[in-house]
């Protein structure tokens, strides 16, 4: 470390090694959320499909999102080793570029998916823990190391240079996001995440090239303890804790632009400016905003408002949590639409965005500045970590809201079910398993393997027992309980609705809640004590039949509902005949032959006339969902927004900044207020 420079140079100009941090985050920042952009989608349309020629397990919405916020979750709890590392034992730089490499073999890890004979599984666990740990280390020194580049009399630039920090991060997932769909869909899970990588290898050469050129601020080592555990160290750790508190809620909603925000999109109509976009390239709007908002704001809007009100750090937050809570109440009018049957335009969630990213600009950028000047100078490293550690904090409170709102359903065991041996019984988390019969074999007939789970009295051959038939090749042909009929009926007079509806099927319309549930009243009880169903209209081509179940009771893991799906019958043109197969299509029709054709075809609406099917499941429902899902996030920013009023008045910043000397043994960085 001696022979780099660890003071800041004595200039009024920008430091030299900028460009060098610019550049590398841009790279860096492509790597990321090319892998991110994808990440929701991948796994539940992809993963089942990544061993050749035969079909896993599918991951649901549900699973996919925790997954999803668990690991953004860990990427933004490792800036918490990474700070240690850096301040304590090998300073910044090292930190940076050992775990750039630890990075580059997370998103290798991800593109060997499904090769080696390993389990997709792991390859997909093992990948995403080397790039949460390398990006997160990485995330508290990078931007510490963009701050330790300026000295007193250059230290006017540093909001400049965060702002075209945050733009180059924005400039990069910009090109990503639009990218790494496009390679998903035509070239598969393989390149999608190979390409990340070697943007994150340019990354790390880049970060190489300008070590001569970068201000190597030394490890604190006792100092770091000695300032850390100071009264001034706790003082700023406790200041700023409480403001970081209040941010943790706004990326609880923020990192939902990949997860609920994705899934909100495959139910809207996603044509915008000619181009038809697949569901995740639409978070591509958030960079471009941020990248024309950036200069907005610090030439326009900031000095305008400055003139008639002092615009702080903290109040900037202030006005970004009530603009954050304004876009979520414009998604949740969006999911009332979707709710009611129809398909409203992509724009609701255009115009979201434009609240959210200001909401960004305002309580993001503003914040990493923020963080660095009111950090003692050998704190710089930890601060900016227990800032990144609220984005960590947001999404384990999504994570947690997203499984305590999932209701058990069997389909979870689905695949240890029909590994049981005959005759063979086992506690699968809340079910009892228990295989009834030994495969069969009737003439003409498949074997069949039936798997018997019994119902809340834990009795076998009971009333309340589901049954799940396998076929020969272990996958779930029916699963048969008390309530199918009951449930075949009402949907009969479901479809039925559908098709006198219109008299183009095509054109046919679902029935909403209040005019179905009226449809099926007491279809096919038996008696006039069995409980009501209940009719859910989930899209405009989805719906919902909901038994109580053996318990009697919604929203329990005994529950048996009948999803129904519309395919509607499309025109063949002859560019849609000729249009080529994509990666998972291809995939499909390898795994599954005539019938992986046939499923294609549908999807694709090539079909003679529009039907409508159902399958019939048990438990596996969520207790909020639609726009109820879209409120509870709104009123929960509302009541973070009006909390934070009275701490954004009270709060006094202090700032402090490197001076050139502050590096000497016994010397500190001055406090300014």
């Amino acid at each position: 470390m001696g022979r780099y420079r660890s003071t800041p140079h004595d200039i009024d100009g920008m430091p030299p090694g900028i460009p060098y941090i610019i550049g590398n985050e841009a790279a860096e920042r492509f790597s990321y959320y090319g892998m991110r952009t994808i990440l929701v989608v991948f796994m539940t349309k992809y993963f089942h499909y990544m061993v050749e020629g035969d079909v896993g397990t599918t991951m649901s919405n549900a699973q996919a999102s925790a997954y999803y916020h668990n690991f953004v979750t860990a990427t933004y709890f490792f800036p918490v080793l990474g700070s240690l590392l850096s301040d304590i034992f090998v300073g910044k730089y090292r930190t940076i570029l050992w775990l750039s490499i630890v990075y580059c073999l997370g998103h290798l890890v991800l593109a060997l998916m499904g090769s080696a004979g390993v389990a997709p599984g792991t390859w997909l666990i093992a990948g995403l823990a080397l790039i949460a740990f390398g990006s997160g280390g990485i995330k508290p020194c990078v931007s510490a190391h963009v701050g330790d580049q300026f000295g007193r009399r250059n230290s006017r630039l540093m909001t400049r240079v965060f702002q075209w920090f945050y733009f180059s991060i924005n400039f990069g997932s910009t090109i990503s996001t639009v990218l790494t769909p496009v390679l998903l869909k035509w070239y598969g899970p393989h390149i999608a995440f190979g390409v990340p990588g070697v943007l994150m290898a340019i990354a790390t050469l880049l970060f190489w090239m300008g070590r001569n050129k970068f201000v190597h601020i030394p490890p604190g080592r006792k100092r770091f303890f000695k300032e850390t555990f100071s009264g001034e160290g706790v003082a700023a750790l406790l200041k700023l804790s409480v403001i970081y508190a209040f941010v943790a809620m706004f990326w609880a909603v923020f990192d939902q632009t990949g997860s609920s925000w994705v899934i909100q999109a495959g139910n809207m109509d996603r044509w915008f400016l000619g181009i038809e976009w697949l569901e995740s390239q639409i978070q591509v709007v958030n960079p471009i905003l941020v990248m024309i908002l950036i200069p907005l704001f610090q030439f326009a809007v900031y000095p305008c408002v400055n003139r008639v009100w002092r615009l702080t750090a903290v109040r900037k937050m202030s006005v970004g949590f009530f603009l954050a809570a304004a876009s979520f109440a414009l998604l949740q009018v969006a999911q009332q639409r979707i709710d009611e049957g129809q398909v409203p335009s992509i724009a609701w969630q255009l115009w979201a965005y434009v609240l959210l990213t200001t909401a960004e600009l305002l309580i993001s950028i503003t914040g990493l500045e923020f963080s660095y000047t009111q950090a003692p100078k050998s704190m710089k490293s930890v601060i900016m970590a227990v800032w990144l550690f609220s984005v960590s904090l947001g999404n384990m409170l999504t994570s947690l809201v997203n499984h305590a709102i999932q209701v058990p359903g069997i389909g979870q065991v689905i695949e240890k079910a029909h590994t049981l041996k005959s005759g063979e019984s086992q506690n699968v988390r809340s079910w009892q398993l228990q295989t009834t019969t030994d495969p069969v074999t009737s003439e003409g007939d498949p074997p069949v393997r039936n798997v018997r789970v019994l119902g809340p009295d834990n009795t076998l051959d009971t009333e309340d027992d589901v049954t799940m038939r396998f076929d020969s090749k272990n996958q779930l042909t029916s699963m048969e309980t008390a309530d199918n009929a009951r449930l075949e009926a009402a949907y009969e007079v479901i479809r039925e609705a559908f098709f006198e509806s219109a008299p183009d099927a095509t054109d046919g319309r679902l029935p909403s809640d209040v005019e179905g549930n009226a449809l099926i009243a007491g279809s096919g009880d038996a008696d006039a004590a069995s409980p009501s169903l209940v009719y859910d209209q989930i899209t405009i081509d989805a719906f919902r039949i909901t038994s109580p179940g053996a318990d009697g009771q919604l929203q329990t893991q005994w529950d048996v509902i009948l999803r129904g799906t519309v395919s509607r019958a499309k025109p063949l043109t002859d560019d849609a005949a000729k249009e080529p197969y994509s990666w998972l299509e291809k995939r499909i029709i390898a795994a599954k032959g005539d019938e992986g054709r046939a499923e294609v075809e549908r999807e694709r609406g090539n079909i003679p006339t529009t039907v409508v099917s159902f399958d019939i499941t048990v438990g596996g429902q969520d207790t909020l969902e639609g726009a109820a899902y879209f409120e509870f996030w709104t009123w929960l920013l509302v009541g973070t927004a009006v909390l934070f009023v009275p701490v954004a008045y009270f709060y006094k910043e202090k700032t402090y900044i490197q001076d050139e000397d502050s590096n000497e043994p016994g010397r500190h960085s001055t406090p300014t207020t």
